[in-house]
């Protein structure tokens, strides 16, 4: 057994090193207590009901295609991972159903006799997909391009592009007409699409962001406004408008059942919801607390203990006490973009977007946003300083960054080659502990020299960690499913619970912490932590705990 003893200030802390024997105890001295209810889904995104009756929705996070049913909210995988990534799906008139993988830029199509193929690739930010009545096959790119492209249903030719440069084309339908009708999202307007001759007019405007539109079976067209919540009847003759229903905003698709019933999805509620559109009443058919279950911040407010979490489509506060779930910020219609992770350090609660490249500081006591920056590279944490001067961790570029929000345009390079810096707290004497998710290790680093000291080793793949009230480090090892306990004065390490719910795998081409987990300890010793892979909060309590 060896161990290299590392300075750090006054105090001394162990590296521990891969031949330090370990102690690893039965992982059953805590117990695992449910905080919030699971989620069905990571997020949800396109819906379709087949001719059969079966409704079907997919996700791009969750990386699966779920069968809904309609009556009971009951919920089944389809398609998993990986090719199971669904933004937006539907069948076609020889039963194949074909999808959009948003992320790995492919369309997948699945036969009748349940063999899945892969029609189209290189297309990334694909996004938007419908058939003909005659069995052609349209699909757009959105948000990491702008662009409509026929497909070969049989895969045996490349796409054709058609136009480019709509204004987000994004969930579109085939009118009786044969014309193609959808939002453009970028421009708050429905337009129609003739596919042979390319050309595009506008039939309605004055959306705030309209997200997919649908015909009923009696040829009515529907859109939805995903900013303003709203359900909207839209006459492409005159352009007139009707919102017929009122909801949450977040929603993204609609799809008609054969009986003319109409459902919409909700990705910050993870909701799917039946609406009337003869009286605008809405039945909510399966939802979640929480959508992908991020990173996680506990604070004290007010003599009241809070849980923030980044929950990819919204940004909300457990208050733990009573249950209650705060909302403060919701995509689309609030000041937030995809939130991941969360820290809370002096006075201010910084949330970081990794896919959005997006850092955005609050004011904690005012519960308001004071900045929101962009253009960072897979911003994985962000951490605000004393003086209000925020650190920034990019995970593929392996660095910190220190920004002022005043002047965001001005960054200075902290620290390089860290391996997948993941998670980053704040210590008493002005450092920074981050966790290196691929270089295994938890590391303190000089935010104003750059200097680096390894405080931990060994570990498999360190996402969220916290510093519990005896002084331990408390780590989510997500590459082996558990949570463990290091001293740091004697650099044992026990294993607090094991065969845990966290480790979402995700596309090769995002950090492969993909959704973090988050851990935080309270002054009671409470170990609470995130579940990418069921969307939930759990806590740890020492059995015996009061």
């Amino acid at each position: 057994m060896t161990a290299l003893a590392v300075g750090i200030g006054a105090a001394s802390v162990l590296l521990l090193t891969a031949c330090e024997e370990k102690k690893e105890t039965p992982a059953q001295r805590f117990s695992m207590e449910e905080v919030t209810a699971p989620s069905p889904f990571h997020g949800i995104h396109g819906i379709t009901v087949e001719k059969d009756g079966t409704m079907l929705a997919g996700s791009v996070i969750g990386r699966s295609i779920y069968e809904v049913d309609p009556e009971t909210g009951a919920t089944a995988v389809y398609e998993g991972p990986p090719k199971g990534m669904a933004d937006d799906l539907e069948q076609g008139p020889d039963g194949t159903l074909a999808w959009t993988a948003f992320i790995d830029g492919k369309v997948h199509a699945r036969k009748p006799d349940g063999t899945v193929t892969t029609i189209a690739e290189g297309l990334h930010g694909i996004n938007s997909i419908a058939w003909t009545d005659d069995g052609r096959l349209f699909a757009t790119q959105v948000f990491l391009g702008d662009a409509l492209y026929e497909l070969d249903p049989t895969g045996q030719k490349s796409p054709r592009k058609i136009m480019e440069g709509m204004g987000g084309l994004n969930g579109f339908d085939f009118g009786p007409d044969g014309k193609l009708y959808g939002p453009l999202w970028d421009k708050g307007e429905i337009a129609r699409v003739d596919v042979d001759k390319a050309t595009l007019d506008v039939v309605a405007d004055g959306f705030g962001i309209p997200a997919a539109v649908n015909f009923s079976p009696d040829g009515k067209l529907f859109a939805v406004d995903t900013q303003r919540g709203e359900v909207v009847r839209v006459d492409p003759a005159d352009g007139s408008k009707e919102v017929v229903a009122k909801v949450k905003p977040a929603i993204d698709n609609l799809a008609f059942d054969n009986g003319g019933n109409l459902f919409i999805t909700n990705m910050a509620d993870n909701a799917v919801i039946a609406v009337d559109i003869r009286n605008g009443k809405s039945r909510t058919v399966v939802s979640g607390p929480l959508a992908v279950a991020g990173g996680i911040a506990r604070a004290n407010e007010s003599g009241e203990d809070v849980l923030y979490i980044a929950d990819g489509f919204a940004f909300r506060k457990l208050h733990l006490a009573s249950g209650r779930m705060e909302e403060i910020a919701r995509m689309w219609s609030g000041d937030i973009d995809y939130p991941l992770n969360v820290a809370v350090a002096n006075g201010h609660v910084t949330v970081a977007g990794l896919t959005s490249g997006a850092v955005q500081v609050f004011d904690q006591e005012a519960g308001k946003s004071i900045a929101l920056m962009h253009g960072f590279i897979t911003p994985s944490a962000a951490i605000a300083m004393t003086d209000g001067r925020i650190v920034v961790a990019e995970y593929a570029k392996g660095r910190l960054l220190m920004v002022d929000p005043e002047h965001s345009d001005a960054r200075t390079e902290i620290v390089t080659g860290l391996e997948g810096p993941e998670y980053m707290m704040a210590t008493g004497d002005g450092s920074i502990y981050v966790s290196e998710t691929e270089g295994g290790v938890i590391s303190r680093i000089d935010p104003e020299s750059g200097e680096r000291t390894v405080l931990v080793a060994d570990l498999d793949a360190p996402e969220g960690f916290d510093i519990a009230p005896d002084g331990k480090l408390i780590i989510a090892e997500v590459g082996a499913k558990r949570i463990v306990a290091v001293d740091p004065e004697s650099g044992t390490r026990e294993v607090l619970r094991a065969d845990l719910p966290i480790g979402l795998k995700g596309p090769a081409e995002l950090p492969s912490s993909y959704v973090p987990t988050g851990i935080s300890v309270g002054p009671d010793g409470d170990i609470y932590f995130s579940s990418d892979i069921e969307a939930r909060i759990f806590r740890l309590r020492e059995t015996g705990a009061n």
